[in-house]
């Protein structure tokens, strides 16, 4: 996104996975983006705490978590923020990873595996999206529960996600790109938040893992992969 406003500020840009465009200085409000550019959030910021409360329900035990994040953007900054305001009501110490290439990510679930009772949250972005086979991977290597941001994680072998569908995003966005070809401007469309969530859980990953996943945790599934 970022590069695309630096190449053009007269092009319309619609996008569909944007974390924080208010903050990440692509919009100026939500309401009336202003420039060229206008879309989709990928969710609401409350939903990295959820993250951490479904790692507590299908591992009880965790008691700390490393929270995989791209520090330099204000989407990563601000995911932390949620999760780490959460934590001390579920009794979970957390642990920020950056996720800036695949060195310092190993290094950084080596100092978390060497704890007991530890789990992973795998935030939402780019940076972090770009390591994705290597840190399911990693997760399975050390036996590590983990929640992830996108289905697709759970579709490469991770084992938990939750976050906004994004095939109705893109049909979404898709209904305003036709509305600027009939003239209309980005600047007037508001940003719109994802208007449906799921909840996709690997039955084979937990097996791998050793664990159990809570039965209500099953009923409120999208989808379970056996």
């Amino acid at each position: 996104m970022a590069a695309s406003q630096l190449a053009t500020r007269t092009v319309p840009i619609v996008f569909v996975s944007v974390v924080d465009p208010v903050g990440a200085g692509f919009v100026e409000s939500l309401a009336r983006p202003g420039g060229n550019a206008t879309g989709f959030m990928q969710f609401d910021y409350s939903l990295s705490g959820k993250w951490l409360e479904m790692l507590k329900q299908v591992s009880p035990a965790v008691t700390r978590a490393g929270i995989i994040r791209d520090s330099t953007v204000t989407s990563g900054i601000g995911q932390f923020a949620v999760i780490q305001s959460v934590a001390g009501s579920l009794g979970i110490d957390v642990v920020p990873i950056s996720a800036r290439h695949e060195r310092e990510i190993e290094i950084g679930f080596g100092k978390i595996a060497r704890s007991q009772n530890v789990g992973m949250i795998i935030t939402a972005g780019a940076a972090v999206s770009g390591h994705r086979d290597y840190i399911v991977k990693l997760t399975a290597r050390h036996g590590l529960p983990s929640v992830y941001p996108h289905r697709t994680w759970v579709d490469h072998g991770g084992l938990i996600s939750y976050g906004p569908d994004l095939l109705v995003t893109a049909r979404l966005a898709a209904g305003y790109v036709d509305r600027i070809l009939k003239g209309e401007k980005p600047a007037d469309l508001p940003v719109q938040a994802p208007t449906r969530y799921e909840l996709v859980v690997n039955l084979k990953t937990a097996k791998m893992l050793d664990l159990t996943v809570p039965p209500a945790l099953l009923a409120r599934a999208d989808e379970v992969i056996e």
